[in-house]
């Protein structure tokens, strides 16, 4: 038996693999153990292992294909993860940053270009559109914080789209002049094939996503790879349209955002390969790159060098102030927007490659832009780190408190085509911040075959726990053997302290639940917490619009701010437009209601008195309408008689649609009223849930000192 000798660069791609493997999993442990962020040790690890360093790896294709994966994905990651919301209110701040973090570099780099290295128009010109595009390399640290969906990186990443696009115009521009080939039916060939490709990527994709995911729902894997498809052919497609490939996976992001939920089990994944994998292969990439030899090998290089870093790194800065004087931002938000956007990789390199194949620039630009890269990547990574851990420690420093109770939501099963949507529904309604599990109920009838029920109950759950576990949520099973299911429902709500009932909606009634009561009129009656009842024909995330209908008064229960925050998650998970219809006093509360909750969501409002006519609304209504309705039990302020009827003529006339059904918390409504702080002349004189008798005395009582005093 022979031992085969080891010889450098490495050539078996299994010991190349699990080499990068092994520095993908201990750079960030070391590092981090000496407070430098892991983004660093990858590079660093690249610029070691790499040819110009010691030579163990060769940046051959695989390493070029898994970094351009990696590049292609944190655009991806990027795309589907910013707020939606954040950047429509934003979306002029973005457009201003990114104004200003293009025109700032553009200019001030064409001047350094021209006067101080001495090249011509051209090459200048090409040269400060490096400095202008940038790279989000950086982005995992703000994502590994949770401060993505904060306003200054939605600020960052749309900057980043504008300059990067314009930058990379700037290239094809110069590479066409080089060819004596820019006139207008080049112009107008871009703008037709990226019109092209902007209806095809913001009309086309979610269409035929959201028909993939009807059609295909218990696939968790085939969604994944649906994904990757399209974000991978959009990239492919940008590139015929005349358009960076970065551009068109960024964009498939975007037109992908509100069908991906954060919390979903498909986002776990999408994070999990990304963040394990393919990211850090790209960082390594990077590194790989760098020849730090240069700098002891020619001066001119190291004036190149050092005149690229400052500048690229003082223009990103000015950017970022100018910004943050602008708009008043604090000095925390500025340095975090600075640090997303001063690290330059993809466009540069491709700059610099395609103007280096062109002869427009010369091998010291090249190995001065290397250096730029590193510095700048290095600058980057810790800006980023710092800022990102001050924001996010400032965004907990005064966490917003509505209730004093853990939530805690109970959802029974006993449906085997119903469960795994209910479930669902549980996930994506749960505050992202509670670390209590979602309870599964099963209730078991005291019968001879209490065991087979259990063991039956059981098997049913298994598909359901692995789906959450793939969104990183727990359940926890509960099992209650009563005589009754109503009655184990009720134990279970006490006994586990449940804020939240989440329940399927069954139609068919029994002759004895139409004489004695169904499930749900004993849960009602004997109950206080939010009850959600549910009829979903469909994934929650393939719905288009979100129709609520809100009784008059209903902002005067206590459980206003929780279902407001529940139809907010699942609005804001799910990317779902929110239509609220309701009275005009209540539609004032509901904004107002709206700014005290997180996650801030856009809706809009319709005014209505009148009782929605269930019938006229089915007829009208679209396949991707989720029709919810808030209701209040019979003892409640806000109760009306029609609200009785309307989960039965929902399940009666919305045979083909979907639908739910709210009854909020009862009891003391003076936390939210004061939370408010209206005038008491807008206030409903009650401030607590009263019995109809002390509501009628009360009543009178109010109109006979009316009287007096008339």
């Amino acid at each position: 038996m022979t031992i085969q000798s080891i010889t450098l660069p490495l050539q078996n791609p299994v010991l190349i693999f699990a080499l990068v493997l092994l520095i993908i999993l201990l750079s960030p442990i070391v590092l981090r153990k000496l407070r430098i962020p892991g983004i660093i040790g990858l590079i660093l690890a690249g610029v070691i292992i790499g040819p110009n360093g010691l030579n163990i790896l060769l940046r051959d294709s695989s390493i070029v294909l898994f970094s351009t994966v990696g590049l292609l994905y944190i655009m991806l990651l990027s795309g589907l993860e910013i707020d939606m919301v954040q950047f429509r209110r934003s979306r002029h701040r973005s457009i201003f940053f990114g104004m200003a973090t293009f025109l700032l570099p553009q200019v001030l780099g064409t001047m350094i270009g021209y006067y101080y290295l001495h090249f011509n128009l051209s090459t200048s010109t090409l040269l400060a559109s490096m400095f202008a595009s940038h790279t989000l390399i950086t982005y995992p640290i703000a994502n590994k914080l949770g401060l993505v969906q904060t306003e200054a990186v939605t600020i960052a990443i749309g900057g980043t789209i504008i300059t990067n696009t314009l930058s990379l115009l700037i290239l094809s521009i110069i590479v066409q002049l080089k060819h004596n080939a820019l006139d207008i039916s080049f112009i107008m060939q871009i703008i037709l094939l990226a019109g092209f490709f902007g209806i095809l990527i913001f009309w086309g994709v979610p269409r035929l996503t959201r028909w993939f995911f009807n059609n295909f729902a218990g696939e968790g894997y085939a969604h994944f790879l649906f994904v990757l498809v399209i974000a991978f052919l959009s990239a492919s497609i940008a590139q015929l349209a005349k358009l960076e490939p970065i551009i068109g996976v960024f964009l498939a992001g975007i037109a992908l955002n509100r069908l991906i939920p954060t919390n979903s089990s498909l986002m776990n994944r999408i994070e999990f390969v990304g963040n394990t994998l393919f990211i850090p292969f790209f960082l390594i990439g990077v590194g790989m790159l760098v020849d730090l030899k240069v700098l002891f090998q020619d001066s001119e290089a190291i004036k190149v060098a050092v005149a690229m870093t400052v500048v690229a790194t003082a223009t990103k800065w000015l950017a970022a102030f100018l910004t943050q004087l602008v708009y008043g931002y604090s000095s925390t938000q500025r340095r975090i927007i600075f640090g997303l956007t001063n690290g330059q990789a993809a466009a540069t390199l491709a700059a610099v490659t395609i103007g280096y194949n062109l002869r427009l620039l010369n091998e010291n630009v090249l190995n001065g832009s290397l250096l730029m890269i590193l510095v700048t990547c290095l600058i980057a990574s810790f800006a980023t780190e710092s800022a990102a851990r001050k924001l996010a420690l400032e965004l907990d420093s005064n966490p917003e408190q509505l209730t004093e109770k853990p939530e805690r939501i109970l959802v029974p099963v006993s449906n085997p085509e119903t469960v795994e949507k209910l479930i669902e529904l549980a996930i994506l309604v749960k505050d992202p911040m509670s670390a209590e599990p979602i309870y599964p109920l099963t209730v078991i009838q005291d019968t001879n075959s209490t065991d087979q029920q259990i063991a039956y109950c059981r098997k049913l759950m298994q598909h359901t726990i692995k789906q959450a576990a793939a969104a990183d949520t727990v359940l926890q099973l509960v099992t209650r053997i009563d005589l009754n299911i109503a009655s184990g429902i009720i134990r279970a709500l006490n006994e586990l302290q449940i804020t939240t009932l989440i329940i399927g909606w069954n139609a068919k009634m029994t002759t004895q639940e139409k004489i004695f009561g169904s499930v749900l009129d004993t849960i009602l009656h004997n109950s206080n917490q939010t009850i959600m009842v549910c009829k979903l024909l469909q994934q929650l995330n393939t719905y288009s619009r979100i129709r609520l209908f809100v009784p008059p008064l209903s902002h005067h229960e206590k459980g206003f701010i929780q279902w407001l925050k529940l139809m907010s998650l699942l609005s804001k998970q799910t990317g779902t437009r929110l239509e609220i219809i309701s009275s005009k006093e209540s539609i004032r509360h509901i904004v107002r209601g709206i700014t005290l909750i997180k996650p801030q969501i856009a809706a809009t409002f319709i005014e209505d008195n009148d009782m929605p006519d269930i019938k006229t609304l089915a007829g009208r209504a679209g396949s991707g309408d989720l029709f919810v309705f808030v209701s209040s039990r019979r003892t409640a302020i806000s109760y009306q008689d029609y609200l009785d009827d309307i989960p039965y003529l929902a399940s009666k006339y919305f045979e083909n649609h979907s639908f739910i059904v709210i009854y909020p918390e009862q009891g003391d409504s003076s936390t939210y009223e004061s939370t408010l702080q209206l005038d008491e002349d807008s206030l409903f004189p009650y401030h607590k849930s009263l019995s109809i008798i002390e509501k009628l005395q009360n009543l009178v009582s109010n109109m006979s000192k009316r009287n007096i005093k008339q």
